[in-house]
């Protein structure tokens, strides 16, 4: 076990490494000192609120930045990989980041309440935050496509849920009319506020590294993320906080790649449910920000997905969601066009507790069961 300190732009993100049988996990310090307030406070300068806007928190953000080795080491070259865990945000996703920013600033306009669609995490997030002020939540989700995590939570917030026969894209027109028509607040991507909380995952990244890495790698579903990622590498960037912006690398499910087909899928079809979209809402700024950035959105297959998911669980001790997976998946894919001593970010969004289900059918690992309560038969199971 070692006890090496990672670079650091200051001391509010001071990590420490720790290493065992391989497995790397990294800790943000915990002190009287430091007390992190949620990231509409932290970075307030840098987003659109002011002292009249009504902070809605669960102090979210300040997600742990995790070294790799592991993962590196299957890339072949000296590299290093680091994992951007957003699944430990307060609802297990990084839409918590969006979410704080659109539920405070839907407060601010004196909205009624919130509507979103959702694969799950969107609903979940803006249940969670919508609830702590009184807001009505309404959740159009694809009837059967939600995963139970995320729909154990969205009721357990108290959102009411309306589940459409149809796929995320056609909820997300109803519930875009809806805003158009009644006096709710959308809370989608679609939302320019999300994309603001969301790109707080950039700073956070460049604080902690002191420099923006050389490749970012992220899931690509309805493609807010990888704009908001570009947004705030390039505001950094702007203001002297990097030397340089990242390469954006983007992957969508193979199942439901529209942008890397150039074509709206009808039909999408995905194991990883979060990423089941076949028209992303931000389709051309994500194109647009991948291509400035020198990058590019590919396609992988629910076998690289399922197969990363394993790699990730088995060797670096992170759970995640089946979607979170398509970004190391993408990055074992482009493997041969990684420069040697790349740093390289690939983001996490979900929690895996999000999706159990999946978890279970997929792990191939064995359940012994039926075996007697005694030291012999649980040895003999062992094998010893």
């Amino acid at each position: 076990m070692t006890g090496a300190v990672l670079p650091t732009a200051r001391d509010a993100f001071r990590y420490f490494r720790v290493d065992f049988f391989n497995m790397v996990t990294v800790i943000p310090p915990r002190t009287t000192q430091e007390y992190w307030p949620g990231l509409i406070q932290h970075y307030a300068k840098w987003l659109p609120v002011t002292d009249k806007t009504p902070i809605v928190t669960l102090c979210e953000g300040n997600t742990p930045l995790i070294a790799a080795p592991a993962i590196a080491e299957r890339l072949g070259k000296p590299c290093e990989v680091y994992l951007k865990f957003d699944g430990l945000n307060p609802t297990g996703s990084f839409k918590d980041r969006g979410m704080t920013m659109a539920v405070s600033k839907a407060k601010e306009a004196g909205a009624a309440a919130v509507i979103c669609a959702s694969t799950g995490n969107t609903s979940a997030a803006a249940a969670a935050y919508a609830c702590s002020r009184g807001h009505a939540r309404l959740c159009p989700d694809p009837d059967g496509y939600v995963a139970l995590g995320k729909l154990a939570q969205t009721l357990m917030y108290g959102a009411e849920i309306i589940a459409i026969r149809d796929n995320f894209d056609c909820a997300l027109t109803l519930v875009r009319q809806m805003a158009d028509h009644y006096p709710v607040s959308l809370v989608n991507s679609v939302n320019r506020f999300r994309l603001e909380g969301q790109k707080t995952a950039a700073f956070e990244i460049v604080d902690a590294l002191g420099d923006a890495p050389d490749w970012l790698c992220t899931p690509v579903g309805n493609a807010g993320n990888i704009t908001a990622y570009w947004m705030g590498f390039c505001q950094y960037h702007q203001q002297g906080k990097t030397s340089k912006r990242p390469r954006l690398f983007g992957f969508e499910a193979e199942g439901a790649a529209a942008i890397v087909r150039d074509q709206v899928i009808t039909h999408p079809e995905t194991i990883a449910t979060a990423i089941r979209i076949g028209n992303p809402a931000s389709w051309v700024r994500a194109k647009a920000s991948v291509q400035v950035s020198q990058g590019a959105i590919d396609a992988v297959s629910d076998a690289e997905i399922l197969e990363a998911y394993r790699v990730l669980a088995r060797s670096t001790g992170i759970f995640c969601e089946p979607a979170s997976a398509a970004s190391v998946a993408g990055l074992l894919k482009y493997r041969d066009q990684i420069p040697s001593h790349a740093c390289i970010v690939c983001v996490l969004t979900g929690h895996g507790l999000k999706d159990p289900q999946t978890a279970i059918d997929h792990c191939q690992a064995q359940i012994h069961a039926g075996i007697d309560p005694t030291l012999s038969a649980v040895a003999q199971t062992m094998g010893f």
